[in-house]
């Protein structure tokens, strides 16, 4: 508990001196005047999950119709940046931010130094993109522990490290923070383990890098095998910043959220301990509108308890 405060209090002096805590964001103003009174959460989907052959201004106005309030894009490559940020001033809908969209392939735990230079190259492109469209955040998977010669736990924790650290200036300059997303890539838990595994090594490898520009973007659903969500949470505290929202089951594996065996009334007890307020954003199987719809309709259920 005293480490959670101690951290909670090292972020908000740093974000303090940099005028984070009295800046509002552009896209506020969109917003309802209420919404913080009704729900602290904002909903979201990434935006490749909407797959439907339309303008970009028309997909926004669909999916600001169904309820959400924002929307999320990949980077580098993706939509065109300059269209989306055209369409989302015309509707007042925002972007808050983006998926590093190689950080998979292009991992910035790689062996080789020449891969882990473009790779820190795609982070800073997505950090870019994300201050153009105006949202403060950039999704970042930062490594792979799958080879224990080449590319090991130990590995991913060190390398990764250094090449965030590398961004780290352009991310205070633009208010972009880079958020960890956990995984099943073999790093901050055992994939031979059991289901009662802690966020332990996350909120350890998040302290170690002790900068305010980096943060967790925290997936509900994705360790649901090896531990239990809200327990997660409660660990992380203020380092989650933002939430990928999906599900997980022992007899059906990623499914819709609701269908697997998240304990959704504890996850929403937890956020409320934690004081937690901020982007959701879905990730899970997209489709036309009406899975829109439906996506939508189970994160009011499940996530935000309506």
């Amino acid at each position: 508990m005293q480490a959670r405060r101690d951290f909670l209090k090292k972020s908000l002096k740093a974000t303090a001196g940099l005028g984070l805590l009295t800046q509002i964001p552009s896209w506020c103003s969109s917003l309802k005047a209420d919404h913080h009174q009704v729900s602290p959460i904002y909903t979201s989907i990434k935006m490749g999950m909407f797959n439907e052959d339309l303008p970009l201004l028309e997909k926004f106005r669909i999916l600001q119709n169904l309820g959400y309030d924002g929307i999320e894009l990949n980077s580098p490559g993706g939509v065109d940046k300059k269209e989306a940020l055209e369409a989302s001033r015309a509707l007042g809908f925002p972007i808050h931010g983006a998926v590093d969209s190689i950080h998979w392939g292009t991992r910035l735990s790689d062996p080789d130094p020449e891969i882990r230079q473009k790779g820190l190259q795609g982070l800073i492109k997505a950090i870019e993109d994300v201050h153009f469209v105006g949202g403060d955040a950039v999704l970042l998977v930062p490594g792979a522990a799958r080879d224990p010669e080449k590319e090991s736990h130990g590995h991913v924790w060190t390398r990764s490290i250094a090449e965030i650290r590398k961004a780290l200036p352009l991310a205070s300059k633009h208010g972009v923070r880079i958020l960890i997303e956990n995984v099943w890539n073999n790093f901050l838990y055992d994939p031979k383990g059991d289901n009662r595994q802690s966020a332990s090594l996350l909120a350890a490898y998040l302290d170690e890098i002790a900068s305010p520009w980096v943060g967790s973007y925290f997936d509900i659903g994705n360790h649901q095998r090896f531990g239990k969500p809200a327990e997660w949470i409660r660990l992380l505290g203020p380092r989650i910043v933002k939430l990928d929202v999906k599900d997980w089951g022992v007899s059906n594996g990623f499914c819709k959220i609701g269908d697997g065996d998240v304990d959704w009334p504890d996850v929403r007890e937890a956020l409320a301990e934690i004081g937690y307020t901020g982007w959701a954003t879905a990730e899970v199987a997209g489709g036309d509108r009406e899975r829109m719809r439906d996506i939508k309709q189970r994160m009011d259920t499940h996530l935000l308890g309506r």
